[in-house]
């Protein structure tokens, strides 16, 4: 009677440790900012999310959805987040971040806040129907400086109220946004610009007349804004993803050494 007692006992943690041990995957539901671009395609731009694995272990896969152009109004219409949704198992991560093409005057994007409120909130409870976690970001921030100062006012009040979402429904949120501009702010206007789609004529062959893209970045920028996704993913603490978090140690950047955040050292 013992010992049998005992091999149910033993089979019943076996079963637990394998069930809290499984591979999760994360899910990323966002736009431009984060999508997987293609060099031969799209030329030396980068996102956020195709990067995000270079600080994941291989227990951990990143499915991308995010893809330019797409507020949480399109995002939805088109199909997309019911594609993203149905891929979902429990225990998985979905990352939403949305807010720039939200923010957008076209009608075919443009959400009010009250639609882009009860969006976010309808992705939340449909992730949570798949006893799955998730967790909002706020929107990179825009390179705007004026006088020396960064000044991005074009986002609105998207990201104020993706904070307050998160606060009203207790979701997890990583503040990228703010992350983003107080990086960008200590670095300052010239310094930025290589984090971002700043391009001479004749670097990239997709873009040969050069462009000044204060959005988009390059793989230098992406890589940052990679690594405080996953510093913010570590510090969540979540069951079954903390522990495949690869951070590596961080750079000083300032000339005054100074440090502000990581930088790629291959960068």
């Amino acid at each position: 009677m013992k010992k049998s007692s005992y091999m149910i006992l033993v089979v019943f943690i076996a079963c637990s440790f394998k069930a809290s041990d499984k591979p999760v995957s994360i899910f990323i539901a966002g736009d431009s900012t984060a999508q997987t671009y293609y060099e031969e395609r799209d030329g030396l731009i980068k996102g956020w999310g195709q990067l995000l694995p270079l600080f994941l272990d291989s227990n951990i896969s990143v499915v991308n959805h995010a893809i330019g152009g797409r507020s949480t109004k399109s995002f939805i219409s088109e199909g997309r987040w019911g594609r993203l949704i149905k891929e979902v198992h429990a225990g998985d991560i979905v990352l939403i971040q949305f807010g720039h093409n939200d923010a957008s005057s076209r009608p075919e994007r443009h959400t009010s806040y009250d639609d882009y409120r009860q969006n976010l909130i309808k992705m939340i409870q449909e992730v949570r129907s798949k006893e799955a976690t998730p967790i909002l970001l706020t929107s990179v921030v825009m390179r705007t400086f004026k006088d020396g100062n960064l000044v991005d006012d074009r986002l609105k009040g998207y990201p104020v109220i993706t904070r307050k979402i998160a606060e009203e429904q207790q979701v997890a949120l990583i503040d990228i946004n703010l992350k983003t501009r107080d990086f960008i702010t200590m670095l300052g206007d010239e310094s930025s610009k290589p984090f971002y789609r700043w391009l001479e004529p004749g670097v990239d062959p997709t873009k040969p007349e050069g462009i000044k893209d204060d959005t988009h970045m390059m793989e230098k920028g992406a890589k940052q804004v990679a690594f405080f996704v996953a510093e913010g993913l570590m510090r969540l603490n979540l069951p079954g993803i903390s522990r495949h978090i690869v951070i590596p140690k961080q750079k000083n950047l300032s000339s005054t050494g100074t440090p502000i955040r990581w930088i790629p050292e291959d960068n």
